[in-house]
């Protein structure tokens, strides 16, 4: 056991070792991260060949002072007021990405709604449950990883609500 444990922590990160610990299904993508791409995860979705619609972003939102994950597809943007009406607060912004990144323990294009340092509430856009399988951020930029979306809202504790517009 110690061997696997030590396996993990050196080649899997947070996201991916929470994943294997519940014995949840998924699947790694890894492809190389290009600095000069305008969007994260267009470029994941480009690299991977997948459906953009099918590649949510990970965002984090400060709702009433409460940071918040907000899990859309890369395709949208992140509607803010609806994102606070999800978690029943008034107002929403994007958070300071210098704090989303030390809440998280993730760097920005890289964060992952698995595996974060503090646990946030966390809102996945309902969209994801009209695909058997999404991809989210495994961690680290240039790395995806592909699960059920109910998977993913029962180990975060997501809301499902319409927070992402096309």
């Amino acid at each position: 056991m110690a061997k696997k444990s030590k396996k993990q922590q050196s080649g899997g990160t947070p996201a991916t070792v929470a994943l294997t610990a519940a014995g949840v299904a998924y699947t790694v993508h890894s492809y190389d991260h290009d600095p000069s791409h305008p969007s994260y995860g267009e470029e994941a979705a480009e690299a991977m060949g997948v459906s953009p619609d099918r590649v949510f972003k990970t965002l984090v939102a400060d709702v009433d002072g409460t940071l918040t994950v907000a899990v859309v597809p890369v395709s949208g943007s992140l509607d803010l007021k609806a994102l606070a009406a999800a978690v029943g607060g008034k107002r929403a912004t994007m958070a300071d990405p210098t704090l989303a990144e030390r809440t998280t323990g993730y760097v920005r294009g890289g964060i992952s709604p698995l595996g974060q340092r503090k646990r946030l509430p966390t809102v996945l856009d309902d969209s994801a449950t009209a695909h058997p399988t999404i991809c989210v951020s495994a961690g680290r930029r240039g790395l995806e990883v592909e699960l059920a979306p109910g998977d993913l809202a029962q180990l975060t504790a997501a809301v499902l609500a319409p927070v992402g517009r096309g």
